[in-house]
């Protein structure tokens, strides 16, 4: 069993100067729980749309390499894939011994990409939600689960750091807040194998039952309220999360259940159990980072073909229209 904290010493980094690398999703989540919280927070962004929504939101925003001279704690929140590049242009020529590095992912570090100096703490806090959810639940004063590793520990206090990052982020110290002792191997391995299995298969799975429903004389209006539309699956997911993957059934009809029990098995294939240990096969080799790195600098051909496939399909276009009825979409 991994180690479990429910709350960490925040004031271990109340006088440090909190330099987010990145205004993005889990970036703009995270300074703004950190200024709520009384910390000291500096925006290190590019010239985009971000930084002026930094600004919009009253932080001093510097570049890159300024904002890591001013740090005294680097949290990189730009994307995996760009992350080797800025780093070796503008964070590593910047970063002087003694600073702490904390890491959202473990992805960059894991397999390489970055290998930041011995004479810094290299940390992990990746939270096991998007960043609405991290904000959402600070908000409305509730913890959030995240994973922590040390890479690193220079001072001799990096796993102190890690939980004093996460209390101060507002993910433990709080109800429903939990910190795991994980590795940035471990938590690459896992979330990348979520993203390649289950989670994509489930979007294609329900694309695909939409297309069943049509081909059967349902109109599009009722397969999708009845497949995602509705926001049914919030309340699933919402009571799996809460109670369990299996005994949030106990909340469904005897027909559902049934249903469930009997039809679900079935499409656990051998070739979908084959499919799940290719997945982690490559992940763990390299064979996926290689491709997503190949795929970066020849300019996203693949990723921008599958996107186009996906808007160019029925259940796209048949969505968007019913998503501008109900003003869900411009």
């Amino acid at each position: 069993m991994a180690r479990l904290y429910f709350d960490g010493n925040a004031e271990l980094i109340r006088d440090r100067t909190i330099a987010m690398i990145g205004f993005g999703n889990q970036g703009s989540a995270q300074a703004l729980n950190l200024r709520d919280g009384g910390f000291k927070v500096v925006i290190g962004n590019i010239e985009d749309e971000y930084a002026g929504r930094a600004r919009d939101q009253g932080f001093t925003v510097y570049s890159i390499p300024e904002v890591v001279k001013h740090g005294d704690i680097i949290v990189m929140a730009i994307p995996d894939e760009v992350q080797p590049e800025v780093w070796v242009r503008d964070i590593a020529p910047n970063l002087l011994p003694g600073k702490i590095v904390i890491f959202l992912s473990g992805y960059n570090v894991y397999y390489g990409f970055i290998k930041p100096p011995k004479d810094v703490d290299v940390v992990m806090v990746a939270p096991r939600m998007i960043g609405e959810g991290v904000r959402d639940n600070f908000v409305n004063g509730k913890g959030f689960p995240v994973l922590i590793g040390v890479a690193n520990d220079h001072s001799g206090k990096a796993w102190d750091y890690t939980l004093a990052y996460s209390k101060a982020i507002g993910a433990i110290g709080r109800p429903g807040g939990v910190a795991v002792e994980s590795s940035c191997e471990e938590e690459t391995v896992t979330d990348l194998f979520s993203e390649h299995t289950w989670a994509g298969a489930f979007l294609f799975l329900l694309a695909e039952g939409y297309n069943v429903l049509i081909e059967n004389g349902v109109s599009p209006e009722a397969a999708m309220l009845e497949l995602w539309a509705s926001g049914e699956l919030i309340a699933i997911t919402k009571a799996i999360a809460e109670k369990g993957l299996f005994a949030q059934l106990k909340g469904h009809s005897t027909t559902s259940q049934y249903g469930h029990l009997t039809w679900g098995p079935r499409y656990v294939t051998d070739d979908v159990k084959r499919l799940m240990r290719d997945a982690i096969r490559q992940i763990k080799d390299g064979t996926f980072a290689r491709e997503w790195a190949l795929e970066k600098m020849l300019g996203y051909p693949v990723f921008n073909r599958l996107w186009d496939e996906v808007m160019k399909s029925r259940v796209w276009q048949d969505e968007d229209k019913l998503y501008r009825v109900l003003e869900r979409r411009k």
